[in-house]
């Protein structure tokens, strides 16, 4: 008997197109006497693996707005369509390498167009407002990489190819805050306000005042950046992307002292928390790519959004997870509040 079975649950329940999801069901037919598929409203998407109890499924790549659904055909008979939340492209041909930020005072998003280390490209940063025009920074940065905005609404970028950190005044000039700082990637604030960079060599420098780096705390190398963001426990939790599938999560108290969060991540990138204190990261886990959610803790862990080549992430005002890969940018309706970058 042909069956197209029922859908109980997709694991995970949001994803970007392009990204892969376990699809878990009961009576389907996916045996050989039975062409099958499974289709993302309407498009079809690449099965990878299927029996009766789960497919594993690619995303199309089309441009999806929001809500959608999966439905499972086999042999001509088609399940009842199954909701999941597909992210919404907002901008696309960028060249991004770390978290984009919120501007607190407009809410308009800001990323960088980074280029590999020493490569001139122009413009180098943009601005998405949020009527969805993406409006060109006239800033003249080479390789642009973390940005964060400052406690009193300033915004802030790191130039890897120079050591520099820079203030971005009135949006169109950049005005060095501090030199120094080997291959500056990675910054935060902590709740004082203290600025915090990241060099991917070995380095966490705390900047207190303009052009006064002093070095913070020592970590592993990266081979491509470090990542920062300060949990609601006051440490500042970083990751240090490498070549291994079990990369660590690495949190550092007040004094520099530096422990383990939480190990078992590939290619750990960029990093933001909510309200709740969940860690949320750009990463591959247990072999699956996109973004994975760390109970508050670092006890456990789960992919939270499927998506291939994910840089990082932010969270907006709407309760929306803003999530960047190298080339694009994507707006997922989570309905989970975080903290500004």
């Amino acid at each position: 008997m042909i069956s197209a079975g029922k859908i109980k649950r997709i694991i995970p329940e949001y994803a970007i197109p392009g990204g892969e999801i376990s699809i878990e069901c009961e009576g389907f037919r996916a045996d050989t006497g039975a062409e099958h598929a499974a289709y993302l409203n309407g498009e079809q998407c690449r099965i990878i693996a299927a029996s009766s109890r789960r497919v594993l499924a690619t995303l199309p790549d089309a441009d999806v707005n929001g809500r959608s659904s999966i439905q499972l055909e086999s042999g001509g008979v088609e399940s009842e369509p199954y909701r999941l939340t597909i992210g919404r492209l907002l901008a696309d041909q960028m060249h991004i390498v770390a978290n984009p930020a919120v501007d607190p005072k407009d809410d308009a998003l800001v990323f960088t167009r980074s280029g590999s280390r020493g490569q001139e490209l122009s413009p180098t940063m943009y601005r998405l407002e949020t009527d969805g025009y993406l409006d060109e920074m006239p800033v003249e940065i080479m390789n642009p990489t973390g940005i964060a905005f400052g406690p009193a609404g300033e915004l802030f970028v790191t130039n890897r190819a120079e050591g520099r950190v820079c203030q971005i005044e009135r949006g169109e000039e950049a005005v060095v805050y501090a030199t120094g700082l080997g291959i500056a990637t990675g910054i935060a604030f902590d709740k004082n306000g203290v600025m915090f960079i990241g060099d991917r060599s070995g380095t966490i420098y705390r900047i207190p005042e303009p052009a006064l780096p002093s070095p913070f705390a020592t970590l592993e190398a990266s081979v491509a950046a470090y990542h920062m963001a300060f949990g609601p426990d006051g440490k500042l939790y970083v990751t240090a992307p490498g070549l291994a599938s079990h990369d660590t999560v690495y949190a550092i108290d007040e004094n520099g002292n530096v422990e383990k969060y939480f190990r078992g991540l590939g290619r750990p990138q960029g990093l933001a928390f909510d309200t709740d204190g969940n860690l949320y990261v750009a990463a591959c886990y247990r072999g699956k790519h996109g973004i994975v959610r760390i109970r508050e803790g670092g006890e456990s862990a789960e992919l939270f959004a499927a998506g291939n080549n994910v840089v990082g992430l932010c969270f907006t005002r709407n309760a929306e997870m803003i999530v960047a890969t190298n080339d694009s940018v994507y707006s997922l309706n989570v309905g989970i509040y975080g903290t500004l970058l």
